[in-house]
């Protein structure tokens, strides 16, 4: 069986269901192995840790409905188990419909996309045969789809659900139903507030995070990281107020004086920005913050790396791709955020230059070696990729996005 870091997916899985933290499975968990969980055919694209409880409540079912014929002799293979299910239920002779114009345009776009994308085979096949036959056979003109009814559709096959409302996205049938995250984690905060501060915080959090008609949209890192400042205090705040109009410059400067270095500046940072943006709307008859110093940051002492430090990072990068990017970072200097967004455009072999965001550079003998074995190893491992980043892994290279930030820095 194929192997992630010497143990097989049966060896995992088993880990799993042991491990004291899931889902998070430790070297001690692995060594604890001792017996394994039968695996049955179909059921490798299963996820979540609900998915065993799922599979033993229906082995359970099946195994009740099933009559108990003699046991008879058979050869070598493995059995397929039939659940029972609404995937189950779709007759290809007699549901599929190859003619629909729907599921005809539906494979046009999909091919289009596949090529553009260098989708392999398998993805092109399974995208086809077991979403758009099933959801298209049978559509009804104006017939439009929703998000959520994808998933429960789309997870039992373990296919990509994001390729799929892509397909139904341009041909106008999606309807994405889906609360962002953003909004999610702000009302768990904005729970725990005084209605009154709480209807403050929301308007100046959605302000922060989409703009205004004076103020251009940041980061959703960093209005969580405002929010996150600013949250202990107003939480503290809502024990003895119900609006920001009740807070007064000797509570922010109470806040002030309990708190020191960082902390103390990304808070009142935090607290300065709310202040001012209801002020700017009416909300706040006087600002409470504005007359409170939050104080000068020292530069930091550029200190340099040991030589454990050093040997730890060298010994981490045991990859091509993470062996480049430990390149990048020590010799040019490159933050995570360049080197994942660093394009196949801005390498030049032969000119042996390098760009990194606006600036280029000479391209010295290591990250040269370093990038011909990457591209070699890329172009090996994902022959048919369109995506432009340099580095990319499995889960990117069927589309055009750069890699997530943990997945360069996991190793690190």
């Amino acid at each position: 069986m194929p192997l992630k870091n010497s143990h097989c997916r049966l060896c995992w899985l088993q880990a799993a269901s042991l491990s004291e933290d899931p889902p998070v499975v430790t070297e001690d968990d692995l060594a604890g192995v001792t017996y394994h969980q039968l695996s049955f055919a179909g059921m490798t694209k299963m996820r979540g840790p609900r998915s065993g409880v799922r599979l033993r409540a229906r082995l359970r079912i099946t195994a009740a409905a099933l009559p108990s014929p003699d046991p008879k002799p058979f050869e070598s293979g493995q059995l397929q188990l039939h659940l029972p299910g609404a995937g189950r239920a779709f007759d290809w002779v007699r549901h599929a419909e190859p003619t629909s114009p729907a599921l005809i345009c539906a494979r046009r776009i999909a091919q289009a996309l596949g090529e553009r994308r260098g989708w392999n085979t398998k993805l092109a096949a399974e995208l086809d045969r077991a979403t758009l036959v099933i959801l298209l056979s049978g559509h009804g003109d104006g017939e439009q789809f929703r998000y959520s009814d994808l998933i429960g559709v789309l997870h039992r096959y373990g296919v990509s659900i994001n390729r799929v409302a892509e397909v139904l996205a341009e041909m106008g049938m999606l309807v994405d139903d889906r609360v962002p995250a953003f909004d999610t984690w702000l009302e768990d905060k904005l729970a725990d507030l005084a209605p009154g501060i709480a209807a403050a915080v929301r308007d100046w959090a959605q302000v922060l995070r989409h703009g205004g008609p004076r103020s251009q949209p940041r980061n959703i890192n960093t209005v969580r990281h405002y929010v996150r400042a600013a949250h202990p205090v107003l939480v503290e705040w809502s024990t003895r107020y119900d609006h920001l109009r009740e807070v007064t410059t000797g509570d922010v400067s109470a806040v002030a004086g309990a708190l020191r270095g960082h902390l103390r500046r990304r808070t009142l940072g935090a607290l300065r920005s709310l202040t001012r943006h209801c002020k700017k709307n009416g909300t706040l008859f006087a600002d409470p913050a504005a007359r409170v110093r939050i104080g000068h940051r020292d530069e930091p002492i550029i200190l340099p790396l040991g030589s454990n430090q050093i040997d730890d990072a060298t010994q981490a990068a045991t990859t091509p791709a993470a062996r480049i990017a430990l390149a990048l970072a020590a010799v040019h200097a490159a933050r995570p955020e360049a080197i994942r967004t660093l394009r196949l455009d801005d390498v030049a072999l032969g000119n042996r230059r390098l760009t990194i965001g606006t600036v280029t550079r000479p391209l010295d003998e290591l990250t040269h070696r370093l990038l011909i074995d990457w591209l070699e190893y890329r172009r090996r491992r994902w022959p048919n990729t369109a995506n432009p980043h340099l580095i990319i892994n499995k889960q990117t290279a069927s589309t055009t996005r750069a890699i997530s930030v943990n997945a360069l820095t996991a190793s690190f």
